[in-house]
C-alpha cells in the first residue's frame, strides 16, 4: 500500500518498543509459539501461532496498557485511571492498575460478555456499564476523565499503548527469525501499528498483513480517504475488532508500514475458531481468530515463506463460543439441519432414520410437528439437526432422501 496520513501525530519508533519491552519483563508473559500442521499443508508453508491468547488476562492488552500507566507521573497516578473496552483492554488496565497500585474505572458496552465483566471486577477494576459499541463507551470513559480528573488510558490510540503492544512483534522475530509474513487482526489499530514499527525497522523484508472483519472493517475506506474514517453500525461476533473509527496514532503507522489490509467473513471467522478449538487445541475469541481467517479463505496468498498468525486473545463468553461453534460446523458442512414431511402412522420416523442410517449421518436431535395448519391430516413434519462429515456428505444425504422418496421442505 502506498498510503501517506499527513496529520502531525506522535511517532512512534523502535527504541519505544525496546523500552516497553524492558518494563514489561516480569510482568507480561513472553508468550508460546506454535506450528499448525493442517495451515502448513493448506498454504504451502510453514504457519505458527503466536499465542497471545495464552496471556496475563486471556490477551495482548496488557503490554500496552501496563506501559501507559507506569508512564504516569505520580500526580496523575493518584487521580486514577478510567479506560472503555469491549473486554480484553478493561482486564488489561484492571491487572495492570492493580499490579502499580492505582486506582482504575472501567467502562464497558452494555452488551459486554458477563465472563469479561466479571474478570475485569475480579482484577480490581471498578465497571460500569455503558454504550452498544466500543466507540459509544469511549465517549462516556472520556467525559468521566474530564469530570473526575482521572486518567484516560485509550485501548489503541496512544503511543505508549503502540509501544507495549510492538514488543509481541519483537517477541516473533526472537522466535520466528525466519518468518516472511506476519497476520495480525485490527480493530483501532495499536497491535498492529506496533508490530510493524518493531517488524519494519529490524526486517523491512517481512510482511505485516493486517486483518479486518468484513463487517466492521473501517480501515481501507480511511486508507483510500487518506484520514481516519468513521463507519456506520460496525457489526461482526468478534467484538475485540468491532471498532467504527481508526485511531490516529495507529493509522498514520499503519497506512505507511503495513503491506496490505484484508477483511474476512463471518462464516470464516466461525471456521477458524473451530479450527484453532480442533486442531490446535486453543480456545481463542473470534478477534484473535481473524488471521486464521484469512489463511482459510486465501491459502493460496501465503506460499512464499513462513507465516505468523497472532492470536490476539482467547477470552470467549461460553454461551457466544457455542453459538459460534454451531456455526463454525455449518460454514463448514459438519452441520446439517433440515426440515421434511412423512406420513403420519407408526413406524414412519424409523424409516426415515433407518435411511439416514444408511449414509452414516448422525442425528442429534428430531421434533414433531403435527398441528402446522399447512400440514394435511396424514402428515408430520418432521425437523432434523445432523452431524455430517462436510459439503459432500450432506449432499450425500439430500439425494439419499430424493431417492427414498421423502421432499426435503426447509
Amino acid at each position: 500500500m502506498n498510503y501517506r496520513v499527513p496529520q502531525p501525530v506522535p511517532q512512534v519508533i523502535l527504541d519505544d518498543v525496546r523500552g516497553a519491552q524492558k518494563m514489561l519483563s516480569g510482568v507480561s508473559r513472553v508468550t508460546a509459539m506454535e506450528g499448525s500442521r493442517h495451515l502448513s499443508a493448506l498454504t504451502g508453508s510453514p504457519v505458527h501461532f503466536k499465542c497471545e491468547n495464552l496471556q496475563r488476562t486471556g490477551s495482548f492488552k496488557l503490554r500496552g496498557a501496563y506501559v501507559r500507566i507506569a508512564g504516569l507521573r505520580p500526580e496523575q497516578r493518584a487521580a486514577g485511571v478510567v479506560a472503555a473496552s469491549a473486554g480484553n483492554h478493561a482486564q488489561g488496565v484492571a491487572l495492570a492498575s492493580s499490579l502499580l497500585g492505582v486506582r482504575s474505572t472501567v467502562f464497558m458496552p452494555v452488551g459486554a460478555p458477563l465472563p469479561k465483566v466479571a474478570a475485569t471486577e475480579e482484577y480490581g477494576a471498578q465497571v460500569r456499564l455503558h454504550g452498544q459499541v466500543v466507540d459509544e463507551t469511549l465517549a462516556a470513559a472520556e467525559e468521566y476523565a474530564d469530570r473526575t480528573g482521572a486518567v484516560f488510558i485509550h485501548p489503541f490510540d496512544h503511543r505508549d499503548i503502540i509501544a507495549g503492544q510492538g514488543t509481541v512483534g519483537l517477541e516473533i522475530l526472537e522466535q520466528c527469525p525466519e518468518v516472511r509474513t506476519i497476520l495480525v487482526g485490527i480493530g483501532g489499530g495499536g497491535l498492529a501499528a506496533g508490530i510493524a514499527v518493531a517488524v519494519k525497522a529490524l526486517r523491512p523484508d517481512v510482511k505485516v498483513i493486517g486483518v479486518q472483519a468484513a463487517g466492521a472493517a473501517a480501515y481501507p475506506p480511511s486508507l483510500r480517504a487518506g484520514h481516519p474514517v468513521a463507519i456506520d453500525n460496525p457489526t461482526t461476533m468478534a467484538d475485540g475488532i468491532k471498532v467504527g473509527r481508526p485511531g490516529d496514532v495507529p493509522f498514520k503507522i499503519i497506512g505507511e508500514l503495513l503491506d496490505d489490509v484484508r477483511t474476512v467473513s463471518e462464516d470464516a471467522l466461525s471456521s477458524a475458531l473451530l479450527l484453532c478449538l480442533e486442531r490446535a487445541k486453543l480456545v481463542v475469541e473470534p478477534a484473535g481468530c481473524s488471521p486464521v481467517a484469512a489463511l482459510l479463505s486465501e491459502p493460496e496468498r501465503y506460499g512464499g515463506g513462513p507465516v505468523v498468525a497472532v492470536l490476539s486473545g482467547g477470552n470467549v463468553d461460553p454461551l457466544l463460543l457455542q453459538r459460534i461453534l454451531r456455526h463454525g460446523m455449518v460454514a463448514a458442512g459438519r452441520y446439517l439441519s433440515l426440515r421434511l414431511r412423512v406420513t403420519d402412522r407408526p413406524g414412519a420416523l424409523a424409516g426415515l432414520l433407518g435411511v439416514l442410517s444408511t449414509v452414516d449421518a448422525n442425528v442429534l436431535d428430531v421434533s414433531h410437528v403435527r398441528t402446522d395448519p399447512r400440514l394435511a391430516l396424514t402428515e408430520v413434519e418432521v425437523e432434523l439437526h445432523l452431524e455430517t462429515k462436510g459439503p459432500e456428505h450432506c449432499a450425500q444425504v439430500a439425494r439419499t432422501l430424493h431417492g427414498a422418496g421423502y421432499e426435503v421442505t426447509g
